[in-house]
């Protein structure tokens, strides 16, 4: 799939979800390298008449639900992912879709996704957190998002906090780290998630994201 072009091309075939989360420029130069046609707003028309929508997100779960829901977009992104557009939500994306984060003491989230959102807590004192860096992803069922992706590639993580489903069938993929082995990937119908960055993971990552684009939102 490859970006629209020409005076007919009016709405973004992929938006990016502009929430005040911060990393969204490097999500859409990820997908503009690819040639896929992304725009970064906030608008509600335009993320609803989207072809893909993607939530990414950079901060704490708190900040980023008063400004959803300031901007009216908490309602937004279930009304996508009720509409069957293909959805991909990364790091904080990734954990503002469950129903609840420990972070800033307790906040109530999206809840596309049964379950919480937990604190890394090691016993080990030489383990840090957050997790910064490059982790390998266990692919525990199959899925489009993984097309040409080998099982236990690397991708790159920055968190402090990680997704733990009610419901195992929607993980996708687990990663381990500081003696947890914890949801990287969730996927449910027309929904799919990361833990990790796949805009700063290099050829995978863009593969993945590549894959998210020619999706049609079913598995």
């Amino acid at each position: 799939m490859t970006a629209a072009t020409g005076a007919a091309s009016i709405l973004p075939m992929i938006a990016i979800i502009d929430y005040k989360a911060g990393n969204l420029t490097s999500v859409r130069l990820a997908c503009e390298s690819l040639g896929l046609e992304a725009h970064i707003t906030s608008d509600s028309a335009e993320i609803l008449s989207a072809e893909r929508v993607i939530f990414p997100g950079v901060g704490a779960a708190g900040a980023a639900m008063g400004h959803l829901n300031e901007l009216g977009l908490a309602a937004v992104i279930r009304t996508v992912v009720a509409n069957g557009t293909p959805f991909l939500g990364i790091c904080l994306g990734t954990q503002i879709i469950l129903g609840h984060s420990e972070e800033d003491g307790g906040v109530d989230t999206v809840g596309l996704v049964e379950g919480a959102v937990r604190l890394f807590r090691p016993t080990d004192p030489l383990v840090k957190v957050p997790q910064i860096g490059w982790n390998t992803v266990k692919q525990t069922k199959g899925h489009p998002i993984f097309a040409g992706i080998e099982d236990e590639s690397e991708f790159y993580f920055v968190h402090s906090y990680h997704p733990e489903p009610s419901v195992t069938s929607c993980i996708l993929g687990e990663t381990e780290y500081a003696g947890v082995t914890f949801a990287s990937v969730l996927g449910r119908d027309n929904l799919v998630a990361t833990q990790f960055h796949p805009e700063k993971s290099g050829r995978i990552g863009l593969r993945l994201l590549q894959n998210f684009a020619e999706w049609n939102g079913k598995e």
